[in-house]
């Protein structure tokens, strides 16, 4: 097999060190999944994206080091970034085929706007043993698609919290949100994402988070546009937006790294 080329870009920032670092790896055609599989536990981060050329965009995958998964926006926006950057890619918007249908990442003098479905929500009943789990006071807890969203006082028990992350293995979700309002800091809220059991204790940044941030915040606050941080130790901006069932997530993103791949015949 020739080897294949990668790039580590971090996304969600415009510094490197800073944001999710994500690899990206173009392939001509799909490898086995077993294959795809190594390769993402080889890299050893939060996501590996592999993309291959399809009809007028690319179709894209993504693997924790422990498993694919249905939707990751900060390997999207640092695939975005690599096609932009790296391969000459003229249009403007790009279209990306994927397990969550079809996903448009424009270039904008903001940043890669990713157009991506809203979550949808549903309000549960507090379990007193997730305060223990989470360390912080619980306001309110929702299920979205693949995550769990727990909202709590403010911002500083956002930053404060440890969770005991055998617990939060242990919910059968993807994992769980934590987020606050940040009344007295520069962005409309904060948030921090935990996702012990698809191998990652806490993601930097994450895409797909936001839209189910998205959809409680929006409708609690209603405005046109919001400026969201995620405090991890790396930390990432996302402006995020909704419009009609979308969420739209804009964000910057820096290359740290290429390489190449040797994987025997």
């Amino acid at each position: 097999m020739k080897p294949l080329s990668f790039f580590q870009i971090d996304a969600f920032t415009d510094k490197v060190f800073g944001g999710n670092p994500a690899a990206v790896v173009p392939l001509d055609q799909w490898l086995s999944d077993d294959i795809l599989q190594k390769m993402a536990a080889e890299h050893n981060l939060s996501e590996t994206s592999f993309l291959v050329p399809h009809k007028e965009g690319f179709h894209i995958r993504w693997f924790t080091p422990v498993a694919e998964v249905d939707l990751c926006g900060h390997a999207t926006l640092a695939s975005a970034h690599y096609l932009f950057t790296h391969t000459g890619y003229e249009q403007d918007t790009i279209r990306f085929q994927s397990r969550s249908g079809e996903l448009l990442v424009q270039r904008t003098e903001r940043g890669y706007q990713m157009d991506f479905p809203l979550d949808s929500i549903s309000r549960l009943e507090i379990i007193p043993s997730w305060t223990s789990m989470l360390g912080v006071e619980i306001k309110e807890v929702y299920q979205g698609k693949t995550d769990l969203l727990f909202i709590t006082t403010s911002a500083d028990q956002v930053y404060a919290c440890q969770p005991e992350m055998e617990e939060v293995a242990k919910l059968g979700s993807r994992g769980i949100i934590l987020s606050a309002s940040d009344d007295e800091g520069q962005y409309d809220f904060v948030s921090r994402c935990f996702y012990p059991a698809y191998g990652i204790p806490e993601d930097p940044v994450t895409g797909s988070a936001h839209t189910t941030l998205l959809a409680y915040w929006d409708e609690l606050l209603q405005q046109e546009e919001y400026q969201a941080f995620q405090a991890s130790a790396r930390g990432g901006h996302i402006i995020c937006s909704s419009k009609n069932d979308r969420a739209l997530l804009t964000g910057k993103a820096v290359t740290y790294a290429t390489g190449m791949i040797w994987i025997p015949n």
